[in-house]
C-alpha cells in the first residue's frame, strides 16, 4: 500500500518535495496562502516560488492543515524555523497517532537553540521524527538534474520506507541514523554560505573562497561533533555536500544575502527584496550562542554575526579573518 503524504509548506522546497513524493505516493501540500493552493490545483504551477515550472497533475494542494494531514501516513514540515513550532502545534489536533514527521527546515529555533526534531519531540511526542536534508537546490531538481539527499532518522526501518517515498528518477535518497549531525550540517552551513557570498560580492579570488569554505567545514564540524554529531556525517551529503551547493550556487538564498552584503547593500533592503527566508541570517546568532555553550571557537560565524547583527561591513569581516594567526590545520581558526 502506498503511503499517503502530507506536506506543510508551499514554498520552493516544500513544493519540490511534493513533486517528488507525488510520483510515488498520494500527496497533498498545505500552502498558507489560498491563492497558491488554488494555482497548484488549477494551473499545476507555483509561479511565486517556482516560476516557469510545471507541477505534476497528481499533486494536490490545500490551505487547510486538517485536510493536508488528517489521512497522511507521513507528515513533512517544510516551513522556516521561526514558524516551525506553531505549525507543529497547529497540526497536532489532526495528525493520527504514531505518524512519522520529517523536517525540511535548515535552521535553529531562536532563544531555545533547539533543532527542529527537538521541537517536534516537544510539541508532538510519540511521533517518530527525522529530517530530509542534503545539497538540494529546488530549481535544479525541478529541471531534472541528478541530486542526492539523506533521510536522517534513528528508526532505520521507517527511514528505509521513506526512501521509497522520495526516490525518483535521478533523485537518490540515502539514510543516516545520525539525526543530530544531519540537522546541524544543514543549519550551520547557511552561516558559512553568507560568508562565502560576501567574498563573492567583494570580488575576492577563488583561492580565498576555497579557504573560507574549507575552514567553514572544519568550523561547523567541530561544533557539530561537540553537540553529538558523528564526524563522518559532516564529510557527507548533509555536511560537505550541502555546504558546497549552498556556498557556490547563485540559487542559494544565503549566498545571495552574503553577495549583496559584499556589494555594500544594507541587510534590510536585501531581505525586503526576497520572497523566501535565508535561514543563516537568524541562525548566525544561535550558532555563536551554541559555540559559546560548547566551548567551540567559531571565527567565521562570528564575523558573519557582526555583519548581520552589529552593522559591521563585509570588508571588515574578511580583514578580521585574515588577521587571525593560523596554527596547525586541525586547530580552530
Amino acid at each position: 500500500m502506498k503511503l499517503r503524504v502530507g506536506i506543510l509548506g508551499g514554498g520552493s522546497w516544500g513544493t519540490t518535495v511534493g513533486c517528488l513524493a507525488s510520483r510515488n505516493s498520494p500527496t497533498v501540500v498545505w500552502a498558507r496562502r489560498g491563492e497558491v493552493a488554488e494555482e497548484i490545483n488549477r494551473e499545476h504551477t507555483n509561479q511565486t516560488y517556482l516560476p516557469g515550472f510545471s507541477l505534476p497533475k497528481d499533486l494536490r494542494a490545500t490551505d487547510s492543515i486538517e485536510e493536508a494531514v488528517r489521512d497522511a501516513d507521513v507528515v513533512i514540515v517544510g516551513v522556516p524555523s521561526h514558524g516551525f513550532r506553531k505549525c507543529c502545534e497547529d497540526l497536532r489536533p489532526f495528525i493520527r497517532p504514531w505518524v512519522p514527521i520529517l523536517s525540511l527546515s535548515k535552521g535553529l529555533e531562536q532563544g531555545s537553540l533547539l533543532r527542529m526534531t527537538e521541537v517536534i519531540e516537544e510539541t508532538l511526542p510519540g511521533h517518530p521524527n527525522g529530517v530530509l536534508t542534503g545539497p538540494n537546490l529546488a530549481k535544479e531538481i525541478m529541471s531534472g538534474f541528478a541530486a542526492a539527499s539523506v533521510v536522517g532518522m534513528s528508526e532505520e526501518t521507517i527511514a528505509a520506507e521513506l526512501q521509497n517515498v522520495f526516490r525518483s528518477g535521478l533523485f537518490r535518497v540515502y539514510t543516516n541514523t545520525d539525526v543530530v549531525g544531519c540537522e546541524l550540517g544543514g543549519a550551520l552551513k547557511n552561516v558559512i554560505a553568507i560568508a562565502a557570498g560576501m567574498g563573492a560580492g567583494m570580488g575576492v579570488g577563488q583561492n580565498t573562497l576555497a579557504a573560507v569554505i574549507t575552514r567553514g567545514l572544519a568550523e561547523l564540524s567541530r561544533l557539530g561533533v561537540a553537540m553529538g554529531g558523528r564526524p563522518e556525517t559532516f564529510s557527507g551529503l548533509a555536511g560537505m555536500g550541502d555546504l558546497l551547493a549552498t556556498c557556490t550556487s547563485p540559487q542559494s538564498r544565503n549566498r545571495h544575502v552574503g553577495e549583496e552584503l559584499g556589494k555594500g547593500r544594507k541587510l534590510d533592503e536585501i531581505i525586503a527584496d526576497m520572497n523566501e527566508v535565508a535561514e543563516g541570517v537568524k541562525s548566525s546568532k544561535s550558532v555563536i550562542e551554541l559555540g559559546n555553550r560548547h566551548g567551540v571557537d567559531m571565527p567565521i560565524a562570528q564575523e558573519v554575526y557582526k555583519v548581520v547583527h552589529e552593522g559591521s561591513s563585509a570588508g571588515e569581516a574578511y580583514r578580521g579573518l585574515v588577521r587571525r594567526a593560523p596554527g596547525a590545520e586541525g586547530d580552530p581558526g
